[in-house]
């Protein structure tokens, strides 16, 4: 490719709209143009790139043996309504009518339909497994889109799906997607950890989010550096931090706190760790009204240690709490007594149902609201002050907690989700009835799993983990171009022309992706656009070095330049591409 024939377009500024590094360095880079709220036209220089992804992408899907083929971006809205999610999705589902008034959707995803192929197409168990794979483009409706391609409402995804006879099936399909995702991630050039997840609204059991680490990332990578363990932070397990509970050594006493409605101002004022104070968090759920009984609700009381959060995922996950609310401030004084901050287990003013974590299970002598403004309980004991609670892990993990796996201590890192694999199980082909016959003609549920990559998201994710003060550093997997050849004097040197039209066209025969900029630009501003676009490796021609017989040579990631012997520069090259 020749520069001159190409489209570049760069900024020496971002759009004032342009949040995180990934979205300022795209739109300077000329990579994609915004067209509406979170739609982009993806320019020629930014396309190069998904085009590149996809191609991995691809390959890895088709040598893991799925099977290519292309759903449309418009459903229809009966598929959504046989699994619920018509109702379900929320207001990112972007409904349409056509002109006789019946109702679509934009795609958000596509679990309906590929289940309404398979309920028609894999009737046999002879014709499982199966997966089935597409690259389509997808719309959700964002409510506040942001960060460019990072969340925005159109966009590019790889989603495959499985399906198999029996639940070892589905697990050896999703082992085979899991080992397909590793190499592509490998392949892409990315420093990224495979956690375990939560399935989310997906639905099914069993996942593993794929993340691009980057310190500008949206969500919390856990790990133990001593071993696999891995989760994001919805997964991550908590373990007691005590061993077992210590016995009682302090009586109840109920103990003035004015103005002290948070754990650490309560702790401070009592000259405790906040490690021996209680978190108390209210819920509600609320139950439908039936033919027999009105709406009616029931409230929770969630108890952490004070320097402990609440997990939202770990808690609606409670047998009876799915569905939660925070309580109202008036449904809290009429179950309390007390307005929030002095709220605790000790004499409600109406039963609630206790929730300790883990943690809080096995202390003693802890200190809990006395459910009287400005006051709190001291010498709180388990048993002895109050019934033994419900326990469950409620909390989310923190740096420096032990490994669940008992292989050292967790860490924590920022990660950019790129990819998600699901066990989804029957949670697809129950509501569709998407069944097969087996080998003794009775009908058996299909097993389903699901697993999307964002291909467009990889952009963003690529640069936030890529970049410095000039521009874009891609890998050289899935940038733009390989090599850019940045002649001196091209238009005024013949000596320069010719070896430069001679290298790249040696390059192109050896199937290497090379532009060479022919535009006739200044060095610095050549230099510039192309340390901002990112390409991986350059290399200078002008006519000094050629009176050497030398070349330069650049990385990008490189801080000073290269001489290359002229004769050696494409097999230097070559060299340097096959090592990375």
């Amino acid at each position: 490719m020749r520069a001159s024939r190409f489209f570049i377009s760069t900024l020496k500024e971002a759009p004032s709209d342009a949040e995180i590094v990934s979205h300022k360095l795209m739109m300077r880079a000329g990579m994609i143009k915004r067209i509406s709220s979170g739609i982009y036209t993806y320019m020629p220089m930014g396309l190069r790139v998904i085009r590149k992804v996809e191609s991995i992408v691809r390959e890895e899907m088709n040598r893991s043996g799925a099977v290519e083929l292309l759903m449309p971006v418009v459903q229809p809205a009966e598929l959504w309504q046989e699994t619920g999610r018509w109702q379900k999705y929320g207001a990112e589902l972007m409904r349409v009518k056509d002109r006789h008034g019946r109702d679509f959707i934009i795609q958000p995803t596509s679990e309906e339909v590929i289940t309404d192929i398979a309920r028609t197409e894999l009737r046999s168990y002879r014709k499982l497994p199966v997966n089935f794979y597409h690259i389509q483009t997808k719309f959700r409706d964002e409510r506040r889109p942001r960060f460019g391609l990072m969340r925005g409402r159109e966009f590019t995804m790889k989603d495959a799906y499985s399906f198999d006879r029996d639940l070892d099936g589905l697990k050896q399909s999703y082992q085979i997607m899991y080992d397909a995702y590793v190499r592509i991630f490998n392949r892409f050039g990315l420093q990224f950890r495979a956690v375990a997840a939560d399935n989310g609204a997906i639905g099914g059991t069993g996942s593993h989010e794929f993340h691009v680490i980057a310190a500008t990332g949206e969500d919390a990578i856990v790990y133990c550096p001593n071993s696999d363990y891995a989760a994001n932070m919805e997964a991550a397990e908590s373990l007691p931090l005590y061993p077992a509970r210590g016995a009682a050594t302090q009586a109840l006493t109920k103990t003035a706190t004015p103005g002290k409605a948070k754990c650490e101002a309560v702790a401070e004022l009592l000259q405790l760790p906040l490690t021996q104070t209680i978190k108390s968090i209210v819920l509600t759920v609320e139950k439908e009204a039936t033919d027999k009984e009105p709406v009616s609700k029931v409230v929770w009381l969630l108890m952490l240690r004070g320097d402990h959060e609440l997990n939202e995922i770990k808690a609606n996950k409670i047998p009876g709490l799915a569905g939660y609310r925070f309580a109202t401030e008036q449904e809290i004084v009429e179950y309390f007594g007390t307005p929030p901050g002095y709220l605790g287990p000790v004499n409600t003013k109406k039963p609630v149902t206790v929730v300790a974590d883990v943690t809080v299970a096995n202390m003693h002598d802890f200190v809990s609201g006395a459910n009287e403004v400005d006051f709190h309980y001291t010498g709180v004991n388990w048993g002895r002050d109050l019934p033994e609670p419900m326990v469950f892990d409620i909390r989310n993990v923190v740096e420096g907690d032990p490994s669940p796996d008992g292989k050292g201590a967790l860490a924590i890192l920022r990660g950019i989700e790129v990819g998600h694999v699901f066990q989804l199980g029957t949670a697809y082909s129950e509501s569709m009835k998407a069944t097969f016959l087996d080998e003794n003609g009775k009908p058996q549920m299909l097993q389903m799993g699901c697993y999307g990559i964002g291909i467009t998201r990889i952009l963003g994710a690529a640069i936030e983990q890529n970049f410095d003060d000039k521009g874009i550093i891609w890998p050289t997997s899935i940038a733009p171009f390989e090599v850019v050849l940045c002649p001196m004097g091209y238009d005024r040197s013949e000596a320069v022309k010719a070896e430069t039209d001679k290298l790249y066209d040696t390059l192109l025969a050896a199937g290497v992706d090379v532009i060479l900029d022919d535009r006739g630009e200044r060095p610095g501003a050549m230099f510039a656009d192309w340390e901002l676009i990112g390409v991986p490796h350059r290399v200078v021609i002008g006519d000094r070095g050629l009176k050497d017989g030398q070349l330069e040579y650049q990385g990008r990631r490189d801080t000073e330049a290269t001489t290359v012997p002229l004769a050696e520069v494409a097999g230097f090259i070559k060299a340097r591409l096959v090592s990375q």
